[in-house]
């Protein structure tokens, strides 16, 4: 089975707002066997556009990855991210 991925390009307005959205996560990722593969380290634009910060996490499968972002703990967390900073989140199915 392939896995699913969360991809998110984000550009913080308020990073310290921000810090306990991404502190939560460290538990709600993990629910859904998700681990962070990327998670906002140095990043360089070979082509096109883009926001500064990137985060890649894996999950067991592509539901696995819908699971976790539609759970409910996980959509009450997303408003301190949607408060914090402007992003594109998208969900990926791997390949084998």
């Amino acid at each position: 089975m392939p896995k699913g991925y969360i991809i998110g390009n984000v550009e913080l307005h308020d990073a310290e707002g921000y810090r306990p959205y991404s502190a939560r996560n460290d538990e709600l990722v993990p629910r859904y066997g998700g681990r962070f593969l990327a998670r906002g380290g140095p990043s360089e634009i070979l082509e096109g556009e883009s926001r500064s910060r990137h985060v890649i996490i894996e999950f067991p499968s592509y539901a696995d990855a819908l699971a976790f972002y539609n759970d409910p703990d996980y959509q009450e967390n997303l408003k301190i991210r949607q408060a914090c900073s402007d992003g594109t989140i998208l969900v990926v199915e791997g390949i084998e």
